[in-house]
This record gives structure tokens, sequence and C-alpha cells, in this order.
């Protein structure tokens, strides 16, 4: 029995990791970009600075509007704690972008420009950014704090919160708050400072894939003119100039129709106006627009080829050497120039030079390393593949209908991304291993799984969540979810991948599953099309070989 009318989520995930597929409520599940250096809850609590009475806090040089509203979100909390915190920024230049001149004065940001600061603190706390690195000045104290959202760099002092997976260093602040019991939603404009550093730091939003970032996004109360005010004063003259100046030299690969743009430093939304624009051009399915700095290279990722993702492009184009992740149409990333140069021999030289020949080296072995399937074009030859049936296991499982009313239309938000689909009674929630989630038919879930008298209790990364798409009402999946165990009745011809593959499943042609060497390629034993990729990890894990 198929589900034809149960959507399956596209799933972010970093170049060598293969997204999570779930496949006729079979869990397939992924190790998840970042994952490995990501805690499952935060390693430090905003309440551990309270022993500090000398406190302050300093964001990167240059502020732009995620370093503001993160410094002001930290000190909007440390007063509130009864403190009395300096949220400054240092450098050469003084805010002069209009969008932040607007932002600093109608949010009453309590930043100060602070060039020279000769003070030592009983603490510091830099945030959007980490002590000891280029893009902040180096302000002496007796204690140090991190809170960031990049890639570390360098070792982190005891106290530290640095989540890269995350989109903007605001959501860190904004959800270590709500660990301490405040809603930053009491104050409007702290919100709409918060909203507005999550818009500009993701590219419009356009690149926001962690459900954390979601969940700010939609739970703040923001003064919305203020933002639109924001929104059409970010792009200055020279702006303009600088994206025609960019637009007009470009270079064009004929046979995979993709442009690459270098830009001059710019603000990094300007890079995602020059792809935007550029990827309407008859012939250009792809478009990378990009800039180089000394202390960052910054890059947009823009497609309409259904065979190339956004997302996983840019991932592959910053893969071990920096960072890169969004949406399947829309994506971005960063690239760290040291690294850059390390892997180039750590040579100093021209480092514009090596970044053009590295993006035009990484797109011709991007492009040549996959093996499109079409599974329902498909059909595995299962002579040299092994059969195999699913281990018993414990999962969770709930039914939806005790959650919200029949009928009702939510939107499920888990880690992998958001799934929206309407309550039935016939339809069930699964949870696996690793808190991915993903809808299943009654008469699936009574085939395969049996019901255990026990609650289900895991601690994940992020604990999935169910909203009322009306009513906006929000409840937690776990609070829901008994204990089930699998029964090991599916079968499937499997074999592992020797080649990396973008898999088009035969219930939808329109997203493709990636898959790496060692992976493991299957097919259901009663099912020729329905072709699916497992990882490698967790392959011996979900299934044991039938002699």
């Amino acid at each position: 029995m198929k589900l034809p009318a149960l959507p399956v989520c596209h799933l972010r995930g970093s170049f060598g990791n293969p997204k999570q597929l779930t496949v006729m409520g079979e869990v397939l599940t992924e190790e998840l970009s970042d994952r490995g250096s990501t805690p499952l809850r935060s390693t430090m609590r905003l309440n551990e600075l309270l022993r500090f009475n000398d406190i302050v806090v300093q964001c990167h040089d240059n502020p732009d509007a995620d370093a503001l509203s993160s410094g002001y979100a930290l000190h909007w909390y440390l007063t509130r704690m009864g403190k009395s915190p300096r949220f400054i920024y240092r450098g050469k230049n003084e805010i002069g972008k209009s969008n932040l001149l607007i932002m600093k004065e109608n949010l009453r940001i309590p930043v100060s420009y602070e060039p020279e600061f000769d003070e030592v603190p009983e603490l510091l706390v830099t945030v959007d950014c980490q002590y000891g690195q280029k893009n902040v000045t180096l302000t002496k104290a007796q204690n140090v704090a991190v809170i960031d959202h990049h890639q570390v760099s360098d070792e982190l002092p005891p106290l530290s919160e640095v989540r890269s997976n995350i989109g903007c260093c605001a959501t860190i602040i904004w959800d270590m708050i709500c660990e301490e019991g405040l809603d930053v939603s009491d104050d409007v404009l702290l919100s709409t400072a918060l909203y507005y550093g999550l818009y500009t730091d993701t590219n419009k939003l356009s690149e926001v894939t962690h459900p954390l970032d979601k969940d700010m996004r939609d739970r703040l109360v923001i003064n919305k003119s203020i933002i639109t005010l924001m929104c059409n004063s970010s792009i200055s003259l020279n702006e303009l100039k600088i994206t025609g100046k960019a637009i007009f030299d470009y270079e064009y690969n004929i046979e995979y129709k993709y442009l690459i743009i270098k830009a001059e430093w710019c603000d990094p939304n300007i890079l995602g106006v020059i792809s935007d624009f550029s990827l309407e051009t008859v012939g250009v399915d792809i478009c990378i627009a990009y800039y180089v700095s000394p202390n960052e290279i910054k890059f947009s990722v823009r497609s309409c080829n259904k065979e190339v993702h956004a997302n996983e492009l840019a991932s592959y184009l910053a893969d071990g050497i920096g960072g890169g992740g969004g949406h399947v149409l829309k994506a971005g990333g960063t690239i760290r120039p040291e690294k850059l140069l390390k892997l180039c021999g750590g040579e100093e030289t021209d480092i514009e030079e090596i970044t053009a020949g590295e993006l035009k080296k990484r797109l011709a072995e991007y492009y040549a390393r996959f093996k499109v399937i079409y599974a329902r074009e498909t059909t595995l030859d299962t002579s040299d593949m092994r059969m195999y049936e699913k281990k018993e296991q414990k999962l969770g499982c709930l039914e939806l209908v005790d959650v919200f009313d029949q009928g009702t239309l939510v939107e499920i938000r888990t880690l992998e991304g958001d799934i929206n689909i309407r309550i039935d009674k016939d339809i069930y929630l699964m949870i696996g291993i690793e808190g991915e989630v993903y809808p299943i038919s009654k008469e699936k879930l009574e085939r395969s799984y049996k019901f255990i008298d026990e609650p289900y209790e895991r601690e994940f990364e992020y604990d999935p969540s169910i909203t009322d798409v009306i009513t906006g009402e929000r409840k937690s999946v776990m609070k829901y979810a008994s204990t089930i165990l699998s029964q090991g009745r599916v079968r499937i011809f499997a074999r592992p991948l020797t080649e990396y593959v973008k898999l088009f499943t035969s219930w939808d042609e329109e997203k493709y599953y990636s898959g790496n060497p060692g992976d493991y390629i299957a097919v259901r034993e009663d099912d020729p099309h329905d072709i699916y990729i497992i990882n490698n990890r967790l392959f011996d894990q979900l299934y044991r070989e039938v002699n």
C-alpha cells in the first residue's frame, strides 16, 4: 500500500552526508550537518554570567544587523537580571550604513563606538564573533565568554556557546533567553531587532533551515513598519554600482549553464540580489555570486535546475574550508581565507586568484561526480544485491488525533525540516532513532510494528513540535509519544554504492536525495521502483541480512 497523499520532507545536509529519506514508513536517517559539533542542549547558560558585575558585551568590528541584535539581546537580559552591562564595538569604522543607523536609532540599541577602549572589565562577552579573531579588535579582560554561530576557528574559553549550524547569532541568544524563562516578545523593539538580524544573516530568510531559526522567526512579535523601513534602506548608491559592475563582468559555462560573478566587498545580501537577478537570464540554470575580503569569502548560490540543489552545492563549495547551506533553490555560505590558503599550500599569494580557481575547480568536480537516477524509470539489477530485513527496534509513535482534532492542518517542525499535513484518524506519526519524524498509515504501522506499554523518552538536539497552522497553537511531539517495536517484516535488496548518486524517487521527481560511496542503495522486495538510499553509518543498526 502506497501513501500518495503523505508529504515527504526534503532535508538539508552538508556535502558528505546524504539527506534523510523516509520511504513507505521505513526510517532512513543521516548524520545531520554539524551534528558532531553541536550539543543536544546548551553547554553554557546565561545565568552563569551573572556571577560577574563589571560586564562588557562586544560585537565584531563593522557590525551587521545580527551582531547588533545579538548584543542588544544579551544587554537586555543582563539588565533584566540587575546588572549594568555596556555594549560596544570597536575597529576603524563607525556604523555608516543607512539601514543600520535606522536600526540603531528606531530600535534604541544601546551600543557605543569605542575605538580606544583601555579598560579591563571583569567579564568580556563577544557576540557573533570569537575572541581573538581578525574581525574583532582585541579587548583585554579578566574573563572572556563567547556566543557565536560561526565555525570554531581556535580554542574557545570555558564560557562558550557556539552553534555552527544556526542561521544567526541572534537565534542562539534568543534560545538561551527562553531557557531562562524570559520572553523577549514583551519588548517589541528587541523582538524586531532579533527578527532583522535573522532576516539579514539568512539572505532575507531564504537560507533559514534550522528549526530554532524558524521558531524564533514565527514567535517574535515585531514592528512591521520598522522592518519595512530598514529593508528598503539596505542598498546604497555605491552598492547599486557594485551590483551593476559585478553583473557586467561574469563568467559563463555553456555546458552546465552556470554563471560565476565576482563582486567587490559588499553587504552579503547584495550577493543575493546579484544572483537572483542573474538567474532570470535565459540559458542560466545556476548562479554563484561571491566577494573576497581579508576576513571571509562570502558567496550566494541560486538554482532553477532540479538536478542541482542550491544548498547541496553551497555545502560542496565550502566543504572543509567553511560552511554553506540553505534551501533547494537559494543558498549561500562562507569560506575562511586561512583554510583556503592552507588547502592550497599555505603560501601567501593572491587570495582572489586562489578563490576563483578553487570555485571553478569544485564546480567541475561537482558536476562530474554524480550519477542521476530516476526511480520511476529504473529497475535495479538485484542479482548482485543481498536481501535484508528490518531489525527489531524501539521507536516512538503517536496518533495525530490525540494532539489536534480530525481535519486540522498542522505543521510538524523537526531538525530535518517542516512537514505540513492534515490530521487524519488513519495517519500516525513516527519518531526515529535520531529524532526524525515522518507520517505513516495506520495499516502500515499495524503491519510492521507493535505497541509497547511505556512512554517514549529520548533526548534529541531539537525536540519536534506540532503547530496548528490556523490558530498557531504549538504542542510538543514527545509529550504524546508512546514506544513501538519494529518487527522486521519489511525485506529489501541492498548493496553499497560505489559512486555518488542523486536519486529521484518514484513518488517525487522534483527533489532528489544524495548518496555517497559506502552508503547503501536499496529497493523493496515487493516494489522494483521503490528505490532509496540508506546511510552507511546506520545500515547495520536498522537491517540484518537474510540468509
